[in-house]
């Protein structure tokens, strides 16, 4: 299942991605904080069910986490994919997924993550820097912004007239191509692992 919270460009990208690499997985459920994000738009012109599930509409952060945690469970949810979601998810989630939450971020990590390294302002901060690389980056979820086990990047040339609009949309590239590889390892890893724990039952 995927969070997302914007556009929905990288969830566009796994769902045609899961067909055209014969990824043997489905997205079950999109859930977004923002009840007008055009990733709800894209999942339900998939026929994937959606949920508007926002921190403000609850009484209580743990109702909050609650109500996530009952909609996880409620579609069985074996991988939890952060398509483009700008909020942290609460510690009760990544310790009941532990290393089956990934993210994608739109830098190399560790250099442009942490709290409120998002959006443009990443690449304002990479170009602002002089770097003359930048890229996108695949990791772990934990309980810490950015900081969990990195599983895949691809880098992206910085141009001496970059702007951070130009930059994202190069990064952006990058995304659509390494989100869908890094879910299908991963998915990979999770039916070995779960034909190890049937051989050993």
């Amino acid at each position: 299942m995927c969070f997302a919270s914007g556009r929905g460009s990288n969830v566009e990208a796994l769902i045609r991605s899961i067909g055209a690499l014969h990824i043997p997985a489905r997205i079950v459920l999109v859930i977004s904080n923002n009840s007008g994000a055009g990733a709800l738009k894209i999942a339900r012109n998939a026929d994937i069910p959606t949920l508007h599930i926002s921190e403000k509409q609850y009484e209580s952060h743990e109702r909050f986490t609650q109500a996530l945690l009952d909609a996880l469970s409620a579609v069985h949810t074996d991988l939890i994919v952060l398509a483009g979601y700008m909020k942290k998810l609460p510690s009760e989630i990544c310790r009941k997924y532990p290393g089956r939450i990934l993210n994608i971020h739109p830098a190399l990590l560790p250099a442009f993550g942490g709290k409120g390294m998002y959006g443009l302002y990443v690449h304002e901060a990479v170009i602002a820097s002089g770097a003359q690389v930048s890229g996108a980056t695949v990791h772990i979820v934990n309980d810490e912004y950015d900081r969990g086990k990195i599983i895949m990047q691809e880098n992206v040339p910085v141009l001496h007239d970059d702007t951070p609009e130009t930059l994202a949309a190069r990064v952006l590239d990058a995304e659509h191509r390494i989100l869908p590889r890094a879910v299908a390892d991963i998915v990979e890893q999770i039916q070995k692992d779960s034909h190890k724990k049937l051989v050993h039952e």
